[in-house]
């Protein structure tokens, strides 16, 4: 699986943001993160299941990274 790059725009910094759980987790990120006005739900890419392969995210010289674990609540 490939995630497209889009081309830098002048002025901007760009952030990839990367949610991974079950699908009802994911979406309760998302419209979490919708509910405190930081990101549109329809800006977000259709939920991909993670192949038996894994994926490999393959980022930008120079690029930094942070995690953040957090649990929810089921039920």
């Amino acid at each position: 699986m490939s995630l497209t790059t889009p081309s830098p725009q002048p002025g901007r910094e760009r952030l990839r943001h990367l949610v991974i759980g079950s699908t009802d987790g994911v979406q309760g990120a998302i419209n979490h993160l919708h509910l405190l006005q930081y990101a549109e739900r329809l800006e977000w890419s259709r939920l991909f299941t993670i192949p038996e392969s894994g994926i490999l995210i393959t980022p930008e010289q120079g690029e930094v990274f942070s995690y953040l674990l957090r649990y929810r609540q089921l039920g």
